[in-house]
């Protein structure tokens, strides 16, 4: 039977995907609760972090359960399934796939087996030293031939959970305590054994994690978002460097690297839920004041500003609080357009955007509308947005972005399109514009971005703006998304090779024959400077 995809689809052009994070990640341990419903919950609220695959674990204190599936939380799970989990213990993981290509097989938490019982783990980052921990395992075991290795899972998530078999130590918690100083790049990990929950930060914070308090036990996740919405509260982040471990005695918490913070900046600008609160910083006043210092930068004679929903909102209610400008809601957004497994008609790909958002005519008919969005990737949205709105009788349409320019890839768990599909990599500010067919464009400066989050510019990593990466990255053939599912390389022996040629993660956003002379007339003027 034909079924959705599980995507959310917050993309307004299909072949124009934006930034998506990997992963969502929660954890409780809370004896007397339904524990599988509350990672449920949780998980429902940390959906825009991962819209791929869904999978819930659970422990009695004797046997793991682990149920998954690729789709969204809802379509994994029903009253049926989730009555099957029973527990005190529970890890709930949604997926968006950063490293290994989205399949059942990488569905998450992950299983394997320890000497001291059974883990069950989730991720949310990306190693950068993935190829050397497959090295370590193929130099211990030859060819993975057990856990979730030797069924086809190709993330860096399974390597973890391999690596745990046999790590040293007198208890899971001595294991990983060993094993966490020798993971490289962003990492959020929430897992468990039989009786214990346990959670640990990288270094540098790349990611958030919080940790929550319940009535009657303890709850870990992404955001705050989660322990919200399953009636937690709130009482800390997670230190970069921090390994936490609960159970009936309590808190414990160990440190297993010295904090050196370099959290995303991408969260506060996009990724994370704008109720989210990174560092003592709100998501929320961040972007209202990403707004407000773009307006200070960049003001222009207009009559309304308004925002490309829902993303560019706080920045354009900041951008019209600095400017003066009257806010007005100049795009109507079907909420209930997603992707499913029904493909519209060559008619229907044609009005593309239109499927998704409307333009309110009477708004910005013989208006100068400066219209803002937090980034720009490929360029093909912006470009549909100015032309729906020049269509609409708008008299001049400015565009604002409440970032930098995006220029380089992210190798810490975001999936960014490639560097030569940027469209701000080797293109001027005026191709841009031309690209984009705006009367002007204008980014918010790094200074001024960074300013809006509160946060010292030492302590953020800027990399996909910068090209300044606060974690050593590996040589270029041993990185990247499908680098666990590569035909054999140097030195990697072992490595799993595919057989055939399956369509990628990403083929769901190649042009079609309908959309292809649109792109080519989008970027005609920018394609020899910025590589494509």
């Amino acid at each position: 039977m034909a079924r959705a995809d599980g995507r959310l689809n917050f993309n307004l052009l299909d072949e124009d995907p934006l930034p998506q994070d990997e992963c969502g990640v929660f954890g409780v341990w809370a004896p007397g609760e339904e524990v599988s419903k509350l990672s449920y919950y949780g998980l429902y609220a940390l959906q825009h972090r991962g819209q791929e695959s869904a999978g819930i674990a659970t422990s009695d204190g004797n046997h793991i359960h682990v149920y998954k599936d690729v789709g969204l939380v809802s379509q994994v799970f029903d009253e049926t399934t989730l009555t099957t989990l029973r527990g005190h213990i529970s890890v709930g993981h949604c997926r968006y796939s950063t490293t290994g290509g989205n399949q059942w097989s990488n569905a998450q938490p992950t299983l394997g087996d320890t000497p001291h019982g059974t883990v069950a783990l989730g991720h949310n980052g990306n190693l950068t030293n993935s190829g050397e921990l497959y090295d370590r395992i193929v130099q211990r075991h030859g060819r993975p031939n057990f856990g979730e290795l030797a069924q086809g899972n190709t993330t860096d998530t399974a390597l973890v959970t391999a690596l745990l078999k046999d790590q040293p130590g007198e208890s899971l918690e001595e294991q990983a305590l060993a094993l966490l100083p020798t993971l490289k790049g962003a990492f959020c990990l929430v897992f468990m054994d039989e009786n214990t929950l346990y959670a640990a930060r990288d270094p540098q914070g790349v990611r958030p994690l919080v940790l929550g308090r319940l009535s009657r036990g303890w709850v870990v996740a992404s955001e705050q978002s989660a322990l919200a919405t399953v009636g937690a509260s709130v009482i800390r982040e997670i230190e970069p460097g921090e390994f936490i471990a609960i159970d009936a005695d309590g808190v414990r918490s160990h440190r297993f690297a010295d904090a050196a913070p370099a959290r995303c900046v991408f969260e506060y600008v996009y990724l994370a839920r704008p109720d989210a609160n990174i560092n003592g910083r709100s998501v929320y006043e961040s972007r209202v004041e990403m707004g407000r210092q773009l307006a200070r930068e960049d003001t222009h004679d207009a009559d309304i500003v308004i925002p490309v929903p829902e993303s560019g909102t706080p920045a354009a209610v900041g951008y019209a609080e600095a400017s003066g400008l009257p806010f007005a809601q100049g795009f109507i957004k079907n909420s209930y357009v997603g992707r499913t497994f029904i493909q519209p008609s060559q008619t229907l790909r044609q009005l593309g955007i239109r499927l998704k958002l409307n333009v309110q005519e009477h708004v910005v008919k013989d208006k100068r509308v400066v219209v803002v969005d937090d980034s720009i990737v490929r360029g093909n949205t912006q470009r549909a947005i100015v032309r729906m709105l020049k269509e609409a009788g708008a008299a001049e349409v400015h565009v604002k972005i409440s970032s930098p320019p995006i220029k380089w890839p992210c190798f810490y768990g975001i999936d960014f399109a490639t560097r030569a599909e940027l469209i701000a990599n080797g293109a001027t500010m005026e191709e841009i514009t031309q690209a984009v067919g705006a009367d002007s464009l204008a980014y918010i400066s790094e200074q001024g971005m960074i300013q809006a989050t509160g946060q010292p510019r030492s302590t953020l990593c800027t990399a996909c703006f910068s090209g300044e990466y606060p974690i050593e990255l590996p040589p270029e053939d041993r990185r990247g998304k499908m680098l666990l599912e590569q035909p054999v390389l140097p030195g990697m022996p072992h490595r799993r090779v595919q057989a055939g040629c399956e369509p990628g993660p990403d083929a769901e956003f190649e042009l079609d024959e309908t959309e292809a002379p649109l792109r080519e007339e989008a970027l005609k003027d920018t394609t020899a400077k910025a590589g494509r």
